[in-house]
């Protein structure tokens, strides 16, 4: 048996004053609301700019727009679909892979030229995000959920769950995302993956962004006999990623790129589960939206004797207003 150290104590429908941050202030726990006056003002934790304003009001109506337990598809989802817009970027992809081959393999000078490039790249991209107020907020948001939750960190479609439900009770229109695709031409194989997503409904109801929040990111990378350029890749890769979806299409297909040109110095078959194509359908690929706190299987399967378990007291609470877990 294990319980959770952290505590979390959480209020959304709270009226927080503005107030300046305060060094001496004991309540480092407390997690304010998206629409939070307190949030706007600009939290150095939160590194969001005190000139920012954010219209976010309409995030706690957009958030009710999705019934929990209900399935969404892509074709009638309010978020946007963008199967469409990806299908034809990776056979584009699948385009530069052949030119590629054609032209040659490179020499090794090239090849770790090229990763350190893309290092570079994934680098700037994820420090460039960091601009985003509201990606910010989210992750902060983010962030606390997995400290919070962290004794289930052995029970991933649990914890995505209960993360996912902990953003919606902040104000997020947070949901499950659950993309599955079949095997096509070009070496597509079939697979599915599960994810967190966010859509962010701003004033205009033609303008939406969706952010991606993957509680596995880097893991999704590990290759065999990765080169040290590579592994170099990997250590800066966050863990937890939080981002725009279009960020997260652009650092995929860089880290797909390095990975094949790892794989291919050390004379080893790129499989078909690292594959640019592959990779790029895990988050873009057709996909259905849930709100569900539960995994589909959760009143199938047998109980499993070295599951860690956490106290009822403290998490199921949190569909309440308020979470608090056990030290």
């Amino acid at each position: 048996m294990s319980t959770c150290r952290h505590s979390i104590s959480i209020n959304p429908r709270a009226k927080l004053k503005p107030t300046s941050p305060d060094p001496t202030d004991s309540r480092k726990n407390h997690i304010p609301p998206i629409h939070s006056p307190t949030v706007l003002q600009g939290r150095n934790e939160l590194l969001i700019p005190s000139t920012t304003k954010l219209k976010l009001d309409s995030l706690a109506v957009n958030s009710v727009a999705l019934v929990a337990g209900s399935e969404h598809s892509a074709d009638h989802d309010d978020s946007p679909c963008l199967s469409g817009l990806v299908h034809g970027f990776l056979e584009e992809e699948d385009s530069d892979f052949a030119h590629e081959s054609t032209n040659g393999h490179g020499s090794d000078s090239e090849r770790v030229d090229l990763v350190i490039d893309c290092t570079d790249f994934v680098e700037d991209t994820i420090r460039s995000s960091s601009d985003d107020s509201y990606r910010n907020l989210l992750f902060f948001h983010v962030s606390k959920a997995m400290e919070g939750f962290s004794c289930l960190r052995n029970q991933r479609p649990v914890l995505r769950r209960k993360v996912m439900s902990f953003l919606r009770e902040l104000g997020h229109n947070a949901a499950i995302c659950k993309t599955k695709w079949e095997s096509s031409g070009g070496g597509l194989t079939a697979g599915s993956y599960e994810f967190i997503d966010v859509v962010l409904q701003l004033k205009s109801p033609s303008l939406q962004t969706r952010y991606v929040v993957d509680l596995d990111f880097a893991s999704q990378f590990e290759i065999a006999r990765p080169t040290s350029q590579y592994l170099k890749l990997l250590h800066h890769l966050p863990r937890v990623f939080v981002g725009k979806s279009e960020d997260l299409k652009t650092i995929v297909k860089s880290i797909s790129d390095a990975a094949r040109r790892s794989l291919k110095s050390g004379e080893l078959y790129l499989p078909p589960w690292r594959k640019n194509r592959y990779m790029q359908n895990k988050w873009f690929g057709p996909y259905r939206r849930t709100v569900n706190p539960l995994p589909a299987n959760s009143f199938t399967s047998p109980p499993s004797v070295n599951v860690v378990k956490c106290r009822r007291l403290g998490f199921d609470a949190a569909v309440n207003g308020r979470l608090f877990v056990r030290t």
